[in-house]
């Protein structure tokens, strides 16, 4: 098993003379009392990556992506950018707002009150810009991914592949290193999902942005991500390129995957 995941075709190791990893993570641990979540998490990600982070529910993903973010702490091990120390046990070196990175929540975290621009100037509140700029920057944003002209309705008014742009947009108007989504087509219908995964790659593609995508749909890495982690009780069992993970991993959730796609193969071949 091989930990660490390059931007290129394969995962590997990183020597000493290569360049530091724009995000990396050394044996990450955390937990809720007694419970933990993660065990020992190490990897790391170049720029331009696009990785997923494939686990069950329970498996540890959300969390660490959590830490990652700077939303939690870790009780193990760091988190570093570009070889600086962001995290370290229970400390928080570096704030969510200076880390250049930026998440889409699993359940989107718009505030019902504030309309699409409202609360995609919520992006910007770390960065003291005046309201023309923030509300110009707002604008562009939601125009960027197709719904400019939702500006001022309210988040119970909009559809939910409406509100998964409107969180993308808060998201992207930071023009952030690293995009951080957390199951970001959970409760999509099949269409809605399809064309909310073309945006994300398009989107990605134009800021350059890496990709840090938690999913325990195997099918949804394959369509974002070239390189994965596959996580099972806090621990990663396996890591590669997607290719090979959907291909030969032994893990529980990546052989099922390969059994259901053989299904699904055979049903369309009679």
């Amino acid at each position: 098993m091989n930990d660490s995941v390059g931007t290129g075709p394969r995962a590997r190791p990183r020597s000493c003379e290569e360049d530091v990893a724009l995000l990396e993570l050394q044996g990450i641990g955390f937990g809720y009392g007694d419970k933990r979540v993660l065990d020992g998490v190490s990897l790391s990600v170049d720029a331009g990556a696009h990785l997923a982070v494939i686990g069950r529910s329970g498996s540890g993903k959300s969390t660490l992506l959590r830490v990652i973010a700077g939303l939690e702490a870790p009780a193990g091990g760091r988190v570093l950018g570009h070889g600086e120390v962001l995290s370290e046990p229970g400390q928080i070196r570096v704030a969510p707002e200076k880390r250049r990175m930026a998440m889409v929540f699993q359940d989107l975290g718009l505030w019902p009150n504030l309309n699409a621009e409202e609360n995609v100037r919520l992006g910007l509140a770390g960065l003291r810009l005046g309201r023309t700029e923030a509300r110009s920057r707002a604008a562009a944003s939601l125009k960027r991914c197709g719904i400019g002209q939702l500006a001022r309705r309210l988040p119970g008014t909009l559809s939910g592949g409406e509100q998964q742009r409107v969180a993308l947009a808060r998201a992207l108007v930071v023009e952030p290193e690293i995009l951080l989504l957390d199951e970001p087509f959970t409760g999509l219908d099949l269409v809605t999902r399809e064309e909310i995964l073309q945006e994300v790659e398009r989107l990605a593609r134009e800021q350059g942005a890496t990709l840090v995508v938690v999913t325990h749909d195997p099918w949804e890495a394959e369509r974002l991500c070239e390189v994965g982690v596959v996580l099972e009780a806090g621990r990663v069992v396996d890591a590669g390129p997607l290719a090979d993970l959907v291909g030969s991993s032994p893990s529980p959730i990546m052989a099922r995957f390969r059994a259901e796609r053989g299904t699904e193969l055979c049903d369309t071949t009679r």
